[in-house]
């Protein structure tokens, strides 16, 4: 099996993952459709644009347009190989949401054709890589699947989640090692021969109920980390200490390696991630739970404080700086940031200026607030008398601290600090 093998591609969902994983097969020569629900997507990919923010990936998806080897659609076409990679939220109730990639599923329903390879991208809980070959089971007689027949199936189906980080997706997509499920191994020997026109790292083969845990045990270790990190940033308040200090002190010591702490938990992953496990083994889950609680926690102690603050002045302004869930991207996903900034406007008429590079229009959460307006660095911090750090972007790593003499400040990243 290699790279001859799948001479068309069709990469379901062009957000964060989907479309880089897109651009870069792209422009390994296989010809690759992108699929997205959303039209003005679609329109700015075929127009050789990206409406995401990711180092080079607007050069990438350009060149690969401009040589026709991408191009965007609204529906699935036939294709040799199918990569899912659409979101997989929680409920309110924080049980899995697999609407998502049941609807993708479905919808290849009608292209398939015996030799197919279908591989879920998008984090799942452990078992929904066999559920989908019996949703297309179900909607296909006429073909046979990995779940019933192995590898003698007329279909085959796989998952590798992705394992990439923001800012870095297309250096990570080639350079990471991928972990490769199969519902049988066949399929997961297919997975490999097509993840290797691009990939570098070494393809790892399993099963897919492994795949489906490895990956939401990755995100979960990260999150009980994070939570001890942000624990002891509430114990050093308490204790009137310096958390930045005392964890670069402590990660002196050869076998001690603290996380830095920060305003919660964000991003489609790590806040999410982890309830999937729960949900899963609820009665072994004990670590992750408080894990969560801990880093779900923390925002609100960071409001209050900031509240208390706002009682101090007559006429209080806030400069909220970031919304974003991490530095130097757009990304707002469960974003703890964003959740600080809607709660001070829920609980005060204070102005805020809320400032975020990344993004041109205040998120719908905050844009029916009639005293926060987006703003840009220099007025916001000229404005403003309490200034919350939310997220460590470059523009504010770099800002002259001598401009913020007479504010309040409430560092929440550690990146002001004299």
């Amino acid at each position: 099996m290699t790279e001859r093998d799948f001479k068309t591609v069709c990469v379901i969902g062009m957000g964060y993952v989907g479309l880089p994983t897109a651009a870069v097969l792209a422009s390994r020569g296989v010809p690759v459709l992108g699929v997205d629900i959303d039209e003005n997507a679609v329109s700015l990919i075929n127009d050789g644009k990206i409406h995401i923010v990711e180092p080079d990936l607007d050069i990438l998806v350009n060149g690969a347009v401009a040589t026709g080897k991408l191009r965007a659609s609204t529906t699935p076409e036939p294709a040799d190989a199918f990569i899912i990679a659409v979101p997989t939220p929680f409920t309110a109730d924080r049980k899995p949401d697999l609407s998502y990639v049941e609807a993708a599923v479905r919808s290849l329903a009608d292209v398939l054709k015996k030799g197919d390879l279908v591989i879920i991208e998008s984090t799942c809980p452990v078992g929904t890589t066999e559920m989908a070959s019996v949703w297309l089971a179900d909607a296909r007689p006429d073909l046979t699947f990995p779940h019933n027949v192995g590898d003698a199936a007329d279909i085959n189906i796989s998952h590798s989640p992705e394992r990439v980080l923001p800012g870095r997706v297309l250096i990570e997509l080639v350079r990471n090692d991928r972990v490769i499920g199969g519902v049988s191994p066949r399929c997961a020997e297919r997975t490999a021969a097509l993840y290797r026109i691009a990939v570098e790292g070494k393809c790892l083969l399993t099963n897919a109920r492994t795949a489906e845990l490895v990956k939401l045990t990755e995100n979960a270790y990260r999150d009980v980390n994070i939570a001890f990190a942000n624990e002891l940033s509430l114990v050093c308040d308490d204790l009137e200490i310096d958390v930045w200090e005392a964890v670069e002190l402590a990660n002196h010591h050869p076998r001690v390696n603290i996380l830095n702490p920060g305003p919660g938990v964000g991003g489609h992953c790590i806040a999410v991630d982890p309830w999937f496990i729960v949900d899963s083994a609820p009665g072994s889950t004990t670590l992750i739970k408080a894990a969560r609680s801990v880093n779900d926690g923390k925002p609100q102690k960071i409001i209050t404080k900031v509240l208390a603050e706002v009682s101090n002045h007559d006429n209080p302004a806030i400069a909220c700086l970031g919304l974003a869930y991490k530095a130097d991207i757009d990304d707002l996903r469960e974003s703890p940031a964003l959740d600080i900034a809607v709660s001070l406007a829920e609980s005060t008429n204070a102005t805020i200026k809320v400032v975020e590079p990344h993004i041109q229009a205040l998120p719908n959460r905050l844009s029916g607030f009639s005293h926060v307006e987006l703003s840009d660095l220099t007025n916001a911090l000229e404005d403003a008398n309490i200034i919350v750090l939310l997220t460590d972007h470059k523009a504010f790593r770099d800002v002259d601290l001598g401009r913020l003499t007479s504010k309040k400040i409430f560092d929440t990243r550690g990146i002001w600090r004299s």
